[in-house]
C-alpha cells in the first residue's frame, strides 16, 4: 500500500492527484501546515519536515513532480506518461521539472511573505516581487495552451497534473487574477477532470476524518 503524507493545498496535492487519475490504492494522512512546526513527530519519519512524503516498499520519495514521475513509471504502463520514443519526450520532461523549480518556488516567498511569517515579518515587496517572477515565468504555459488542450503529446499527462497544481496553489495565495486568458481557460479545464475532482475530495474527507483543518486560503 502506498502512503502520502499530506497538507491540504499543499505540493503532496501532486501525487494525491496523480494517485487518483492512475487509480492507484493509497493510505492518506494529513498533517497540520507546516508539520515541522506543528507536528514535529513528522520529523523522525522525514527529517525535512517537507511536505509530501511517500512511502512504497522500501521506496521513500519526497519530491513531488518526482513522485508523479515514479508512480507512472513504478505503477504503469499509463497514458499519463510520455515515453523516449514519443517526439514529445523532451516537452514532457521540461514541464516536469519546470514545475516545481520554476513555477512553485516563487509562489513559495509569496505564501510564506504574505501568510506564514509573523507579522512583523511577512514583506511586502519581496511577496510583489516574486509574484511577477512567477507570472513572467507563466509566459510559457500561456504560450503553450493557447492552441492545445494539454500542454503537450496531443492529451493530459502527469505533466497537466504537475502544472495544474501550480495554477492551484497560485489560486489560493490570490494570483490566479494576473493569469493571461489561456491559462485561465486552461486551469479552467483541469478542474473539470474527475481525477482532480476525486482528489478534492480525498483531501477534504481525510482532514475532516483526521481532524486536520484545511488550511486558510488567501
Amino acid at each position: 500500500m502506498i502512503t502520502l503524507y499530506h497538507c491540504d493545498a499543499a505540493r503532496s496535492f501532486r501525487p494525491l492527484w496523480m494517485l487518483e487519475e492512475m487509480g492507484l490504492p493509497y493510505e492518506l494522512k494529513m498533517l497540520p501546515f507546516p508539520p515541522r512546526v506543528f507536528a514535529k513527530e513528522y520529523l523522525a519519519l522525514n527529517p525535512l519536515g517537507t511536505i509530501p512524503f511517500m512511502v512504497d516498499g522500501e521506496t521513500k520519495m519526497t519530491e513531488s513532480s518526482g513522485i508523479c514521475h515514479y508512480l507512472g513509471i513504478k505503477h504503469g504502463p499509463t497514458p499519463l506518461m510520455v515515453g523516449p520514443e514519443d517526439p514529445a519526450y523532451g516537452a514532457f520532461l521540461n514541464w516536469m521539472y519546470f514545475s516545481d523549480a520554476t513555477l512553485t518556488f516563487p509562489q513559495t516567498l509569496v505564501l510564506r511573505y504574505t501568510q506564514l511569517e509573523p507579522e512583523e515579518r511577512r514583506n511586502p515587496q519581496v511577496a510583489t516581487d516574486y509574484a511577477k517572477w512567477f507570472l513572467g515565468r507563466l509566459r510559457a504555459v500561456e504560450a503553450a495552451t493557447a492552441n492545445a488542450e494539454t500542454l503537450c503529446a496531443g492529451r493530459f499527462t502527469a505533466a497537466d497534473i504537475v502544472i495544474g497544481y501550480a495554477l492551484r496553489l497560485a489560486d489560493n495565495i490570490g494570483l490566479a487574477k494576473d493569469f493571461g486568458p489561456n491559462v485561465a481557460a486552461y486551469w479552467a479545464r483541469l478542474q473539470q477532470r474527475d481525477g482532480f475532482k476525486r482528489a478534492v475530495a480525498a483531501e477534504q474527507k481525510a482532514g475532516a476524518e483526521q481532524n486536520v483543518a484545511p488550511r486558510v486560503r488567501a
